[in-house]
């Protein structure tokens, strides 16, 4: 007789999850595996809200855009951007590169019209899901702050959500801290927060971000996850955690699971997280 290796190590998701119904809304904020997990909901029928603004990959524009639903504050013309790299586009550092516009007044349309109807949900939203892929950020650097000339909104220090493909000197390249992170959703958490009264469940993004190298990725994936642990056990009631990082990353270890960049993973691996998503979470 033989003993039967085990191929893989399961990662089976424990916590008090979030149960989403189908009279519930759900606002859904983050990088792009957010966007694979938020579209299976909404074709599933589930009332979504994905990504408003566009992908976002750091904490602190994340945090932003959830103040901005919560007040509907408008978009105006010293919040316009000009893209980089000869597109010729309009957009805002708030936004990601698709909601990006012809002129300054198509942009601030669109923007502004697509913002009224998307505070008008958030008030009514009682589940928030927000995946962070980085703790890395980057803010405007001086120079950044006086290319946008006169007339612009923008703050040496700003972090923006992206960086809109202008020149990497408009920028510093910062890590965000633990503590950091944790102070900043603990004020939106609580009572007169704008999360306060709302269901939240994180999820930190297997996807690799090898452009900070693998050191670095690895380092920001920590702090990421060591912030989240504090948040869940700072307000047990209302947040949890689901282990997406986990089960593609230990689980899924494998590069048979990843696509041919070998940076995001497969369908089948979103397949994977899907299912265990759908059993700890839908009702």
């Amino acid at each position: 007789m033989f003993a039967v290796m085990k191929s893989i190590t399961e990662v089976i998701p424990e916590g008090n999850f979030m149960r989403i119904g189908p009279n519930d809304r759900v606002l859904m904020l983050g990088s792009c595996f957010a966007a694979e997990i938020g579209a299976r909901l909404s074709s599933g029928g589930y009332d979504v809200l994905l990504n408003p603004f566009g992908t976002i990959f750091n904490p602190f524009s994340v945090a932003s855009s959830i103040e901005r639903l919560r007040s509907g504050r408008t978009f105006s013309k010293g919040d316009c951007v000009h893209l980089g790299a000869g597109s010729g586009l309009w957009g805002s550092y708030s936004h990601y590169t698709k909601h990006a516009r012809a002129s300054v007044e198509d942009f601030l349309r669109d923007a502004n019209e697509a913002l009224s109807k998307d505070s008008a949900f958030f008030a009514r939203a009682d589940k928030v899901i927000i995946t962070f892929g980085t703790a890395w950020c980057f803010h405007l650097s001086k120079e950044g702050v006086s290319a946008l000339g006169e007339g612009s909104s923008y703050e040496e220090g700003y972090i923006v959500s992206n960086c809109l493909k202008r020149h990497a000197k408009e920028f510093e390249r910062k890590m965000a801290g633990v503590e950091q992170i944790v102070s900043l959703f603990r004020g939106l958490l609580a009572e007169g927060g704008a999360l306060a009264g709302k269901q939240v469940l994180f999820t930190v993004s297997p996807i690799r971000h090898m452009a900070d190298t693998a050191h670095g990725n690895q380092l920001s994936k920590a702090t990421l996850l060591l912030a989240v642990d504090a948040l869940v056990r700072e307000f047990p009631d209302r947040v949890s955690y689901f282990p997406a990082y986990e089960i593609v990353l230990d689980q899924l270890r494998d590069y048979k699971w990843f696509a041919q960049d070998l940076v995001h993973p497969s369908r089948e691996a979103v397949d994977v997280v899907w299912d265990k998503f759908k059993a700890c979470c839908l009702e």
